[in-house]
């Protein structure tokens, strides 16, 4: 069943602060139990931190209410309740003292600073243009726009539309969910948060 829609919005103090990331994590659901003692642990990816909350692309369903412990890469272990289901994914609010959020703080201008220092276009995968190049592209708040894919691989797309999204900005490409790296004329590059098959990248531009 498709989740309701579900804004990200995170309560921000002075010092707080929100930033799109695209980095390694796992999870770790506190009501669900393998065969034996230990709870299953679930691959995923951050994709936006505050010190408030985290939103994460995930492969697996979670409810809200759920207990969730996660280990995030270069942010450590995070611990809160899911607050919102996404399409992918899930928000998850941080339980922390005071002195911890400023740890946070901390660690989430670090990952500023460092998370976009090669914005260039690396994509070393073969690109093609698909037949039918039209497609929409889908934003975190749920609004929908049209674009053309100028070429695409199995990391990524060039994307040309009237709107440019800031670099760093989470959205779908179809239904292939990827990241803004870059700006050229005319048009932007998504890095996608997983690699994709061939036939999924050709799926995206038969939609409409």
């Amino acid at each position: 069943m498709r989740p309701a829609h579900c804004d990200i919005v995170f309560a921000e103090r002075p010092r707080d602060v929100r930033i799109i990331v695209n980095i390694a994590a796992h999870f770790s659901v506190s009501s669900r139990r393998g065969a034996g003692v230990a709870r299953p642990v679930f691959s995923c990816r951050a994709v936006n931190v505050s010190n408030r909350a985290i939103a994460f692309i995930a492969p697996v369903a979670v409810k809200v209410g759920d207990q969730i412990t996660a280990q995030v890469e270069h942010v450590g272990k995070l611990e809160g309740a899911v607050i919102c289901v996404l399409e992918r994914g899930f928000v998850m609010d941080i339980a922390a003292s005071d002195e911890e959020r400023e740890k946070l703080d901390d660690k989430i201008e670090w990952l500023e600073r460092y998370k976009n220092l090669d914005t260039t276009d690396q994509r070393a995968d073969p690109r093609f243009t698909p037949a039918k190049r039209r497609t929409k592209m889908v934003f975190a708040d749920g609004t929908t726009l049209y674009c053309l894919i100028r070429d695409v691989s199995a990391s990524g797309a060039a994307i040309s539309s009237d709107t440019i999204p800031a670099i760093g900005t989470v959205l779908a490409v179809g239904t292939i969910v990827g990241r803004v790296v870059r700006h050229f004329k005319g048009g932007f590059g998504v890095e996608f948060i997983e690699r994709q098959s061939d036939d999924r990248l050709n799926a995206i531009a038969r939609r409409d």
